[in-house]
């Protein structure tokens, strides 16, 4: 089979799987099979794929098919010029959450020595990009999952930051203890337990529950992290959290206004409210 015949072939599998840009997500495949560009692809149509290649074609398209999530098939995304280890233990990294990474970089700039504090860290993509762009930050990064510290850990390494960050097994702030930090960081599991069928396969089927859902209304997480982070900020410190579509209303009333100051509200990209960022008064 020539690589034009495979890219026909495998796009229309994956058109009749359901996957949005069969024709794109092809390609990526292709790519990922001969570890080669998009370039060759097209410019070496003709090609024909040894019988290995095409083994190993057939099967990441057997299981794209199934609406597993490219990045666990490559076993990486690419998230803030990063690179990340994921699997099926960690959440993908989302284009969106730069934007959190972005505020808080913005915020840290001034500072010196920042010490960061991110819940629910999963991959580490947050923290590890944060302290990519604040080189004299330090950071403590906790997870209720072992595995996902695992990868974080890896993710630290293999981007340089291993010695700035000390990852913690916690639930929340539960085993933080005797600490103040400039800014607190998190994307919590926000997605209502009533909308978890309605989402995509490849997240519903195949990233971590826990990362998605509280199981409830999608806003207890947050309700906990916004009423006990002022005892882990220190003065003028800052909380900077993502929310889900819909949420910002009720998110920005969970601030004391005795407490924080008033709470900014930030689009991201597609004009969606998407990050909440307060500092104690």
């Amino acid at each position: 089979m020539t690589i034009t015949e495979s890219l026909i072939d495998a796009a229309k599998k994956l058109r009749d799987a359901g996957v949005a840009q069969p024709e794109r997500e092809a390609a990526s495949l292709l790519m990922f099979t001969l570890d080669r560009d998009r370039t060759f692809l097209f410019a070496h149509s003709e090609y024909m794929l040894t019988d290995g290649e095409l083994q190993r074609h057939e099967s990441y398209l057997a299981r794209r098919s199934k609406r597993e999530p490219f990045q666990h098939i490559v076993g990486k995304q690419e998230f803030y010029g990063l690179d990340f280890e994921v699997s099926p233990d960690v959440l993908i990294p989302r284009p969106e959450t730069e934007l959190l990474v972005e505020t808080v970089i913005e915020f840290l700039k001034e500072k010196e020595n920042a010490r960061v504090c991110e819940i629910g860290t999963g991959s580490g993509c947050i923290v590890v990009a944060v302290l990519h762009g604040v080189p004299e930050a330090s950071a403590v990064a906790v997870d209720i999952s072992d595995k996902a510290l695992a990868i974080a850990q890896r993710n630290a390494q293999s981007n340089g930051v291993t010695d700035r960050i000390d990852f913690q097994l916690s639930d929340i702030f539960a085993d933080i203890t005797d600490q103040r930090f400039d800014v607190i960081v998190s994307n919590p599991p926000y997605i209502p337990a009533r909308d978890i069928a309605g989402l995509q396969s490849e997240v519903r089927d195949f990233d971590p529950i826990i990362a998605l859902t509280d199981g409830g209304d999608g806003l207890s997480i947050i309700r906990r992290i916004v009423a006990d982070a002022p005892r882990y900020l220190k003065q003028n410190g800052a909380l900077a959290m993502e929310f889900g579509f819909g949420q910002a209303v009720e998110v920005a009333a969970m601030f004391d206004q005795q407490t924080w100051n008033e709470p900014l509200i930030l689009d991201d990209l597609n004009g969606i409210e998407r990050v909440v960022m307060d500092c104690l008064k």
